[in-house]
């Protein structure tokens, strides 16, 4: 059943809201995607912080006019398109998906994405997939800013150690 004008207006404004709130988005196409499948991908993205959703491509590309990206070509995209929002994490989208996309070969491929309001192709969202998570990251920082401090008090405690070595050794030979 088609769906009416005012029907088509609250979805606008909805994926319009979507695009504007997120940090992320990746565009995918999907083939023969089961309803289990299609579940399982929803459950994983929401543990993300992330939403999936299929999009007709005339209101994606009204909504990305009115967003202020009017070069894209969404016809570049071929079959049916879902969007997958990220709101807190600008890669963990396009993880989520790849992940997925290993778990179940060729139901879902990248076309696409949104990344700081620009357009990206699917190459540049498959090595955004491969980068560390945002924890990950932040882990490598603290053991980086941590290291030279460990060097420091592994230094200091060496010096310690030969002091109480050459003691001991003065203390046996007596």
């Amino acid at each position: 059943m088609a769906k009416t004008k005012a029907q088509k207006v609250v979805i606008f404004n909805d994926l319009k809201e979507k695009l504007d709130q997120s940090k992320s988005v990746v565009f995918t196409s999907f083939n023969s995607l089961t309803v289990s499948d299609n579940n399982e991908l929803r459950q994983k993205l929401r543990e993300q912080d992330s939403e999936y959703l299929v999009v007709k491509k005339t209101l994606l590309r009204l909504a990305l006019d009115k967003i202020g990206l009017k070069d894209v070509d969404i016809k570049q995209f071929k079959g049916k398109i879902a969007a997958v929002f990220g709101y807190v994490d600008e890669v963990a989208p396009a993880r989520a998906v790849a992940d997925f996309q290993k778990e179940h070969k060729g139901t879902l491929d990248f076309v696409g994405g949104i990344l700081e309001n620009k357009l990206i192709s699917a190459e540049e969202v498959e090595k955004l997939s491969q980068l560390p998570s945002k924890n990950e990251l932040y882990a490598k920082l603290v053991g980086s800013i941590n290291a030279p401090v460990s060097g420091f008090v592994n230094v200091l405690a060496g010096n310690l150690r030969g002091l109480v070595n050459v003691l001991k050794a003065v203390q046996e030979s007596k």
